[in-house]
């Protein structure tokens, strides 16, 4: 399976683990709740998931990497406690508690959420001494003498052992305690997290032409040659700021992330040559409306790659676009209600006392989310921007010494206009760059695949859904329906054919 099936999969056994009955028992008993065991190669996003699938169902995630614990670390220190037993008294070895299962009580008390993952990666990769305490640990959730909590869900993850020296193989007895799910690297899944992320487009244009680029491990003379998805993401944070800060990107760079001679030293020079065309076909000017003649003809003459990298270049531009302005459009959207709160407040000073209550609600919210690592980058923008503009507000209404509430109230929702008024200037040049978007590719490549490749990639982009779902695209729906009615004449030709009614 792919990564994407293996959340989903994972996301609703965490749920069904979780559910209780009229009386508040687990429906499955804890006995009976195999740890999920995720085996797949290194890089493909195992850690990634988890974290997700925690943010999305709302509940604390506690990750550990079991190849650095040893039997004491897991399971704790011996101790000797005294005892009396029908009064004799006797000296009796305890045990401290695990440092895995103390984290568990950490970020519960941090965050205030009792249920939660408990993600253990690496887990055949234990050492020696821990090893056997594993198979108690797996059926019953105990190490040592101390339980994990109710609540929280087991889920390990590993590498096959082609991947890694240190893997311990299971035997049957353990593997028999657990619900195992391969996964291998897919780059159309990939792709989907990538367009999310706003990882560079120079990577996800390159890749769509060398999607055997993707994931690549081999054995050379030299040693282990690999390229992973972590690889690729990382290599895109580095890019972005080495453009951020006008430094220059040399193979040696890439060298460090793409661990493969040939894709680093080709992915170099794609890398190049879509800088030279970002720099020959002057991207913002075909977005802005200005005379992109040039562009057009250079463009119809282009190579089907070259015109795969424009397009991707383009839609680069403006999905970033889109994407901050939806993620104020979500930030305001919840910034509606603790405002409109405000509205009854007879004085300045109660107006003052509410704001600060929603700041101290809000920073702790995000504290505790923080704590339990069940945040997404998106949630965690939005709430520390609302944050933002309550603190803003309130040092507003302090310094402007308004008369009353109402005046207070004011001020605060002159505030908030000019940041709707902002949204909806940026909604507006975004559908007038959309329009030219269409335009350009109408122009330049006609009745070519690429209108196709632009309207499913608006489509299959969260953001730009969103984005043309609330404010519209006309030139979106107009080609979104040709190619509809297109696609229906083709499969009806098919079925024709297939009747063979001409024969």
């Amino acid at each position: 399976m792919n990564m994407k099936q293996a959340k989903e999969c994972i996301k609703d056994t965490v749920r069904l683990y979780l559910k209780k009955d009229e009386f508040g028992d687990y429906r499955i008993p804890i006995v009976r709740q195999r740890p999920v065991f995720l085996i797949g190669a290194p890089g493909i996003g195992k850690t990634a998931i988890m974290e997700q699938i925690a943010q999305e169902l709302s509940i604390a995630i506690v990750s550990y990497s079991m190849t650095h614990h040893t039997r004491q670390s897991a399971l704790g220190l011996p101790f000797i406690d005294h005892r009396e037993f029908e009064g004799e008294q006797y000296d009796v070895s305890e045990y401290t508690m695990s440092e895995i299962i103390a984290s568990i009580y950490e970020v519960m008390e941090a965050s205030g959420l009792k249920e939660g993952i408990l993600f253990l990666d690496e887990i055949n990769c234990v050492s020696e001494t821990l090893s056997p305490s594993m198979l108690q640990f797996l059926q019953y959730k105990v190490f040592g003498r101390h339980r994990v909590p109710e609540g929280w869900v087991i889920v390990t993850a590993g590498n096959p052992p082609e991947y890694n020296k240190s893997v311990r193989e299971f035997d049957v007895v353990t593997m028999d305690r657990l619900k195992i799910m391969e996964v291998e690297a897919d780059y159309a899944t990939w792709k989907e997290y990538a367009s999310e992320k706003g990882l560079h487009n120079a990577i996800v244009s390159y890749l769509d032409l060398k999607k055997e680029d993707f994931y690549h491990v081999e054995t050379t003379v030299k040693g282990k040659s690999y390229i992973t998805a972590r690889g690729w993401e990382d290599l895109s944070q580095i890019l972005l700021l080495y453009e951020e800060e006008g430094l220059a990107v040399e193979e040696m760079l890439v060298g460090q992330y793409l661990r493969n001679e040939r894709i680093t030293r080709e992915f170099t020079a794609y890398y190049d040559l879509y800088n030279k065309y970002k720099n020959d076909y002057k991207i913002e000017e075909i977005l802005s409306g200005k005379d992109s003649a040039k562009a057009e003809e250079k463009a119809k003459a282009a190579a089907f790659d070259e015109r795969l990298s424009l397009l991707g270049m383009l839609l680069d531009k403006v999905t970033g676009e889109i994407r901050e302005t939806m993620r104020l459009a979500d930030c305001l959207k919840e910034l509606r209600m603790p405002l409109k709160a405000l509205s009854g407040c007879a004085d300045a000073e109660k107006v003052l006392q509410m704001l600060q209550m929603q700041e101290q609600g809000r920073e702790k919210l995000l504290k505790s989310m923080q704590a339990a690592g069940a945040i997404s980058d998106a949630e965690q923008y939005k709430n520390k921007f609302i944050l933002r503009f309550l603190e803003q507000a309130e040092r507003q209404v302090r310094v402007s010494a308004v008369p009353d509430g109402a005046a207070a109230y004011d001020l605060i929702r002159e505030k908030f206009q000019g940041e709707t008024s902002m949204l909806k200037r940026q909604t507006k040049e975004i559908g007038s760059r959309l329009h030219y978007l269409f335009a350009f590719v109408e122009r330049a490549f006609e009745t070519g695949n690429e209108m196709l490749i632009l309207v499913t990639e608006l489509t299959v982009n969260e953001d730009s859904a969103r984005f043309i779902a609330s404010f519209g695209c006309p030139d979106y729906q107009k080609h979104n329906e040709e190619l509809m009615i297109s696609e229906r004449q083709n499969k009806f030709i098919d079925e024709i054919e297939k009747l063979g009614i001409d024969e």
